[in-house]
């Protein structure tokens, strides 16, 4: 479904890289941010760590080709790493594995579905990757149970708005304007397939 080839061409990879550079970029102003939010307790932190997996939604849903979702994700968090991340190289780890995750959710459906349903699962299965960061790194795995369901609620909600229904929305915006027509010409499946 819209989609010529399976294979990656040069310019599905330039094109995922400048994907995953604009965010590494944003990737990297959100850390402070994301500190910001911290002291509003309850952890709203979480309700906007989904941001850290949206290069991966993204390129999917414009690329749409295997191993996109894990280029982007690594691709991102190396340029966040580049540009100095407070957590310097543990977010390269991060990206890896949350790219890997997401990736796994788009296999799943042969990568042939585009809708906000796959690319939330996505976003979960990212999650899923964060939080086996989290509980190895030993982040989490003191919080009381209740504090702890109120952390994942948060993290699993804010990352399948963020990175699920707001990159959809976003590639549809883009879509729309024709930018995409540079590397993907866009059809009515497309289209069709962004509204389900």
């Amino acid at each position: 479904m819209g989609t010529t080839s399976k294979g990656l061409k040069l310019a599905d990879i330039l094109t995922t890289i400048v994907i995953a550079v604009v965010f590494g970029v944003i990737y990297k102003v959100w850390g402070p941010l994301y500190e910001v939010v911290k002291v509003f307790g309850f952890h709203a932190d979480q309700l906007i760590y989904g941001m850290w997996f949206i290069a991966s939604s993204l390129a999917y849903l414009l690329i749409r080709k295997p191993g996109v979702a894990l280029l982007a994700e690594i691709a991102a968090s190396s340029g966040e790493l580049v540009m100095g991340s407070q957590w310097g190289l543990e977010v390269l780890i991060y990206g890896v594995v949350q790219g890997l995750f997401a990736e796994l959710v788009f296999s799943a459906f042969r990568y042939r579905r585009f809708d906000v349903f796959v690319v939330s699962l996505s976003a979960v299965g990212a999650t899923v990757g964060s939080l086996i960061m989290d509980f190895y790194k030993g982040y989490i795995e003191a919080l009381a149970p209740w504090n702890m369901a109120l952390f994942l609620l948060a993290r699993f909600v804010g990352a399948v708005l963020i990175s699920g229904v707001f990159a959809v929305s976003l590639a549809k915006a883009l879509e729309k304007t024709g930018v995409t027509q540079m590397w993907r010409p866009a059809s009515k499946e497309d289209y069709d397939a962004l509204n389900r």
